[in-house]
C-alpha cells in the first residue's frame, strides 16, 4: 500500500474507480465517529463490487476466489454519520496469483482522504484452496485500475 508518508499526499485524482457509501447511524462508535471496523467493510465492498462488475468474478459460481492475506488502514481524519463517502480504488501490485488493492476514503466533495488502506488477495481454487494464477478476465480487469494507468482507465469505466 505504498509508503505511509506518501499515502497522506494522495488525492481523488489518484484513483480510477469510485463507489459511494452513505454512512449509517450504526456505523458510529461511542466517540461519534465511524468505527475502525467499518472501514474494512468499505474496503471489502468496493473491491468485491469491482471484481463482480469489471472482472467477471462471481463469488458463488467461480472456480476461483480471492483470500485476504494481509490488510491495513491509516486514519487521517474522522468521519461521522450522516456523511456520504466516496471510496476510491486502485491496484498497487498485480502478480500472477495475487493483487494488492488500495482504497481511499473521501468525504463527499473532499479531495483529501480521511483514511487510506486496503489488502492483498491471493487467488485460490475455490475447492482445494490452493494458490492458482488468476483468471485472464480477472487479471485484465484489475490491470485497468493499476496505479499509474488511471488516465487511460477513467474513460473506460
Amino acid at each position: 500500500m505504498g509508503d505511509n508518508d506518501g499515502l497522506k499526499q494522495l488525492r481523488r485524482s489518484d484513483y480510477a474507480y469510485f463507489l459511494s457509501y452513505r454512512t449509517r447511524w450504526s456505523d458510529n462508535d461511542q466517540y461519534a465517529h465511524v468505527n475502525n471496523s467499518i472501514y474494512y467493510h468499505l474496503f471489502d465492498s468496493i473491491v468485491n463490487t469491482y471484481l463482480i462488475t469489471h472482472c467477471g468474478l462471481s463469488p458463488t459460481r467461480s472456480n476461483q476466489i480471492g483470500l485476504v492475506i494481509s490488510s491495513s488502514c491509516r486514519f487521517y481524519s474522522p468521519v461521522s454519520f450522516p456523511a456520504v463517502l466516496d471510496l476510491g480504488l486502485r491496484v498497487t501490485k498485480l502478480g500472477k496469483s495475487s493483487v494488492t488493492y488500495e482504497v481511499a476514503v473521501f468525504e463527499e466533495g473532499q479531495d483529501v482522504p480521511g483514511a487510506v488502506g486496503g489488502y492483498t488477495h491471493v487467488f485460490v481454487d475455490s475447492e482445494t484452496r490452493k494458490s492458482t494464477p488468476m483468471a485472464v478476465r480477472t487479471r485484465e480487469g484489475l490491470a485497468q485500475i493499476c496505479a499509474g494507468m488511471k488516465d487511460s482507465v477513467a474513460s473506460k469505466l
